[in-house]
């Protein structure tokens, strides 16, 4: 499937519409963290050595429109980075301390993926043109991850979503640390395998067993759920890469700092690139569990997707960036 082109929409049919795409109810702006100290982070690290690597798509699978190319050189202070993607756990422990409130609660409704809907038809915002899979439902949110029938009480250790860009960095603002930027999130990706497809390799994902959660069967009607999972998984699924990164493809998109530019590449900086310096939409990385290769094959080291930073979405999260020791 082509991407959308317009700047409002995400870059991939899996990542989800933007939320003016969805009909909206309410535009309330979500609240900010409450005065209080910082968090204790108990969420494993992984250490990314200082070098150099080529980011960008050397395999041929590259989307057009995504701007995976050219192909540069960047060179990469050292840094840490979560071992996994923040989990609902992770999240709730940042909520019960500040009392934030996410921007699903502020506007009422979020993304949602069609075949996981668990919430009454009137809850049932709206279908966008071009992505008929996705549905706006009106009390999705973190905590209601299908709709209001849902919940998160056996998905403690599964990755946080429906969580904008903005909740993201309200998170790494009380835990003093930051999301990655596009190149460090490629870099730590790679595992230190250069030019290779995957984190794992070149193997295709289901080459001697499922090395990622994404989507099987005849998308977007049947899936065969051979991985196991229909939407999310426990962020300790499958194996980590070389430099202990779990589930850096598939699962959930990963907000990553950088305004999003399908021409950044031709002017990246050599030396800790930082992306562009304005923009409408940010960066979203690794693909998620509705991936599949018969029109999306964004579960890559070297894919890009975008969307504005107030949207959210069910197959969307984040892991976060430390200081430097």
């Amino acid at each position: 499937m082509a991407p959308p082109t317009d700047s409002a929409a995400c870059g991939c049919g899996c990542g989800a519409p933007s939320r003016e795409a969805f009909v909206t109810l309410s535009s309330r702006p979500a609240s900010g963290p409450a005065a209080g100290g910082r968090s204790r982070h108990v969420i494993e690290q992984a250490w990314i050595p200082a070098g150099r690597f080529t980011m960008g798509d050397s395999s041929g699978d590259r989307n057009p429109a995504d701007g995976e190319v050219p192909l540069h050189e960047v060179e990469l202070d050292g840094f840490s980075i979560d071992a996994t993607a923040v989990t609902n756990d992770d999240f709730a422990a940042f909520v019960e301390a500040t009392g934030y409130v996410t921007e699903a609660e502020s506007f009422e409704f979020s993304a949602v993926f069609r075949l996981a809907v668990d919430a009454d038809d009137v809850d049932i915002l709206g279908v966008p043109p071009g992505t008929p899979w996705w549905c706006g439902v009106k009390g999705a949110d973190w905590r209601h991850p299908h709709g209001r029938h849902s919940s998160i009480a056996e998905l403690g250790d599964h990755p946080v979503v429906h969580v904008s860009w903005n909740d993201a960095i309200a998170y790494c603002d009380w835990t003093g640390r930051r999301l990655p930027t596009e190149a460090e999130w490629e870099y730590a990706a790679r595992g230190g395998l250069e030019g290779r497809k995957y984190p794992w390799g070149d193997e295709e994902v289901d080459e001697g067993g499922w090395r990622a959660n994404i989507f099987q069967g005849s998308f977007p009607s049947q899936n065969t759920l051979e991985d196991g999972f229909l939407t999310t998984a426990p962020v300790r699924t499958f194996a980590p890469n070389r430099y202990g990164l779990w589930q850096a493809v598939g699962n959930v998109w990963e907000w990553c700092q950088d305004w999003f530019d399908p021409h950044a590449y031709r002017r990246s900086e050599a030396l800790n690139p930082g992306g562009p310096e304005r923009g409408q939409t940010r960066v979203l990385r690794g693909g998620s569990y509705l991936c599949h290769d018969s029109y999306c094959n964004r579960y890559r080291n070297a894919a890009r997707s975008q969307n504005t930073p107030d949207s959210s979405m069910g197959n969307a999260g984040f892991r976060t960036v430390g200081p430097v020791a």
